[in-house]
């Protein structure tokens, strides 16, 4: 119950600032950043953060792309994945790598100096950018679970033989 009205309180919070700067709603930033973990955080700057979770979760995603694009020192699994990934994989991990950087750049410039306004403005961007990769990311991510079953299938040997 009280966990219930914290993310009710949340969303009312959220909802003022939402309108202030014509932010996604709610539901759609939580279903992608999981801003609801955001309850159990008392703030006077909701604004900040929400835009930290945001550029939490694409900070995530850079790494996982980068990790796809550069392999160094990577988890074994990741190795077997990149085999599996064709050109134009990697070509469009490249792109979704230099948007995702880019917008990491301007998460680190916001920790700097406060400003409401560009507060939103990093989570309007970083919503609309998302949107386009994690489709992608979804498709590649797709097609690698398919080989990866057809690999299994046809290789007596496991993934790694």
């Amino acid at each position: 119950m009280v966990e219930e009205k914290k993310l009710d309180r949340l969303k009312v919070e959220y909802e003022k600032i939402q309108k202030k700067h014509k932010l996604p709603s709610f539901k759609e930033l939580n279903e992608d950043f999981w801003i609801e973990e955001l309850a159990e955080d008392e703030t006077d700057l909701l604004i900040r953060k929400v835009r930290i979770k945001v550029g939490d979760h694409l900070s995530r995603a850079v790494r996982f792309v980068e990790g796809l694009l550069n392999p160094t020192n990577a988890p074994m699994f990741v190795f077997s994945i990149v085999k599996m990934m064709d050109s134009e994989d990697k070509k469009k991990l490249s792109e979704m790598y230099k948007e995702l950087v880019k917008s990491e750049v301007r998460l680190i410039k916001l920790d700097f100096e406060f400003n409401e306004e560009k507060e939103a403005q990093f989570i309007r961007n970083s919503y609309k950018i998302w949107q386009p990769i994690k489709k992608e990311l979804l498709e590649i991510m797709e097609k690698i679970d398919l080989k990866w079953d057809d690999k299994a299938e046809t290789n007596n040997k496991g993934y790694f033989g």
